[in-house]
């Protein structure tokens, strides 16, 4: 299938592993063009072999979302490629956890720090910004478009040592909110996913008794993968999916009603 037979194309960030590269797959196997935007050149570069491999098309770009000129020159040359940007799959994201103030024997001993607060709204919430304002004028200009931004569900009821984050998938669900209201006359939609515990690279380090305990919790009984996740992307970016926006839909197993 050539480039040119693709209805419909996405831009997935944070797309070179674990939920990105799920979303990447199985876009391109429902017949998008992914354009993969991430730090790992050979991430991203292997990325693109594997939907190649399974009969996709897609193109890799070295991207640092906090950045507004790298996004910028990224969206163009999607849209220069491709002629189109239909779906904009915000889903880059880190982690930098600590508490507010540590406390031992009444005394602080530490607490988050300055540029630990700073990098996780910088990608989180700030790269979230930047790349839709980068995409939303082709979507304006086509009359049609589908923006899916991932929270989380500490986003909606907070968590233990994660001020930055939470702050950050917060203020992603209000800016969906926002962007909802100011492009549905554009034929655009803007809807977050907030993933619950679900099993990548980030939480390989937790030890065994702590994720059995995450299970516990988890009225389904097990850990999401990377592909419940890509599965959420893909029902909200659906052209069927048009009367859905400002929603946020949890993906968590039930482990929030569970708990």
């Amino acid at each position: 299938m050539t480039e040119t037979e693709h209805p419909r194309v996405a831009i997935i960030t944070g797309g070179a592993n674990g939920i990105g590269r799920a979303t990447a797959l199985l876009f391109a196997e429902h017949g998008y063009a992914v354009a993969i935007w991430d730090m790992s050149e050979q991430a991203g570069q292997e990325a693109v072999q594997a939907v190649t491999a399974a009969g996709g098309v897609a193109v890799f770009h070295a991207v640092d979302v906090s950045q507004a000129a790298s996004v910028v020159d990224a969206a163009k040359a999607v849209h220069a490629r491709f002629g189109r940007v239909d779906v904009l799959i915000n889903n880059a994201g880190i982690v930098r956890d600590a508490q507010l103030v540590k406390v031992r024997e009444g005394a602080v001993i530490s607490q988050m720090s300055e540029a630990q607060f700073d990098a996780v709204l910088q990608v989180n919430l700030k790269g979230v910004f930047n790349c839709t304002q980068a995409v939303v004028p082709f979507m304006i200009q086509q009359k049609y478009g589908r923006i899916v931004s991932t929270a989380s569900v500490v986003a909606l009821y907070g968590n233990f040592g994660q001020t930055n984050y939470v702050a950050a998938k917060a203020g992603v669900i209000g800016m969906t909110r926002v962007w909802a209201r100011e492009l549905g006359k554009y034929g655009i939609t803007a809807n977050a996913v907030a993933p619950g515990f679900i099993a990548t690279d980030m939480v390989k380090s937790i030890p065994e008794k702590v994720m059995q305990a995450m299970i516990d919790h988890t009225p389904v009984g097990r850990v999401g993968q990377p592909e419940d996740i890509a599965r959420a992307y893909l029902f909200l970016a659906d052209e069927r999916a048009g009367f859905i926006s400002g929603a946020t839909l949890s993906v968590d197993g039930g482990s929030v009603t569970g708990t």
